[in-house]
């Protein structure tokens, strides 16, 4: 037996907690959903009551093939659009209460009028009634890379998962290829119809995007092995705490928030996101648009696992400096300036003080571009 699969049925036998266990990778067509199936072969043969709850094969025959002789729980069938289109049914998955259920594509997005909008969210009610859950995702699905692999695969990612279900996981298994492995897999006709090879090879399927998603997938799975050395293993070190500072400035705020998510995972440490209501921010001198993406905001910090805090202050500098004291905060992460001559002089005495005031807490500050 696979050492990966008898560490999961080791947990499964300690506690009858739901477990739960992804299976992460760089593209589509690494073979997650492949070692998925096999994995429930093993703990099928060794007694354990495991379904498949939701499976999606591609029409790849190696991965329909492993389908056969695992039991399968009935899918929702829904019209949506004048379309029947098939769900996992949550209802059934918690009505049957198998032992372990595979459900695919966690960052799935549910048809309209679903119970959850999202299928990690069925994931989490699954796991909460005390069954296990075995799963797979892409590395581009992650909340906090979303910008990253945007700016790597040249193609927005509207289908994502926060970082904390990630974080929730057992176990978290890298299914990794080489670049040359995987495009041979893709000319060979393992991933798509061969009508559709020459036109992933000249958009996603490029050794160079391969590469780069490669690094981002090893280098998560490589957090969650530390995170889990540090919770298992604690030591002495006083924890990082880290505090994100925005403005009103949308697309600058989102990166901000989503690198500073990534330092506290990488840390396995809390953080918080502070925005302070100047009276040249209030909610009467910012439009309607930019509003609405605070609030966005806050709500991504949420989903990324952040506290928000609000302050309505004249002096921006002393706000963050009493907040990080009062938070116990050794992080403070802001966005890089980007000053026009005009502003130079005000908003440098700001930046001084803060840096003045932070050393003098002995706070690191960090600059995000």
């Amino acid at each position: 037996m696979e050492n990966s699969t008898r560490h999961f049925l080791e947990l499964l036998q300690q506690s009858r907690r739901g477990k739960f266990k992804v299976y992460i990778g760089m593209s589509a067509g690494v073979g997650k959903t492949y070692r998925m199936l096999q994995e429930a072969h093993t703990l099928h043969r060794n007694g354990v009551d495991i379904q498949i709850a939701f499976v999606e094969t591609h029409g790849r025959a190696e991965t329909e093939a492993l389908v056969t002789g695992l039991p399968m729980l009935a899918r929702r069938k829904v019209f949506y659009k004048g379309k029947e289109l098939e769900e996992m049914d949550l209802a059934t998955v918690l009505a049957i209460h198998p032992e372990v259920v595979l459900v695919d594509e966690l960052a799935h997005t549910n048809i309209p009028g679903s119970k959850n909008e999202k299928r990690w969210q069925d994931v989490l009610e699954i796991l909460d009634q005390g069954i296990s859950v075995i799963s797979a995702v892409n590395i581009q699905h992650l909340e906090s890379l979303n910008e990253d692999v945007e700016r790597i695969s040249g193609v927005p990612i509207t289908e994502r998962i926060p970082d904390h279900v990630l974080r929730l996981a057992d176990e978290v298994v890298n299914i990794d290829l080489t670049a040359d492995e995987l495009i041979a897999r893709l000319q060979e006709g393992k991933i798509y119809h061969r009508d559709k090879v020459q036109q992933a090879l000249r958009n996603f399927f490029q050794s160079e995007k391969i590469l780069q998603l490669r690094e981002l997938a090893l280098r998560e799975v490589a957090t969650q092995v530390e995170r889990k050395i540090q919770k298992e293993l604690p030591g002495t070190a006083e924890p990082e705490r880290f505090m994100a500072c925005i403005s009103s400035s949308a697309d600058t705020a989102r990166r901000i928030i989503r690198k500073t998510a990534r330092l506290a995972s990488y840390y396995n440490a809390q953080w918080v996101l502070l925005y302070v209501h100047t009276p040249k921010e209030n909610q009467n001198n910012i439009s309607l648009a930019l509003q609405r993406h605070l609030i966005n905001n806050f709500k991504l910090a949420t989903e990324l696992g952040a506290e928000v805090i609000q302050l309505h202050e004249d002096d921006i500098a002393q706000a963050i400096t009493t907040t990080a004291e009062k938070h116990q905060i050794t992080t403070v992460c802001i966005g890089k300036p980007h000053l026009s001559l005009l502003q130079v002089i005000w908003r440098t005495n700001i930046f001084s003080r803060l840096l003045k005031q932070l050393s003098e807490s002995d706070i690191d500050l960090i600059l995000l571009s």
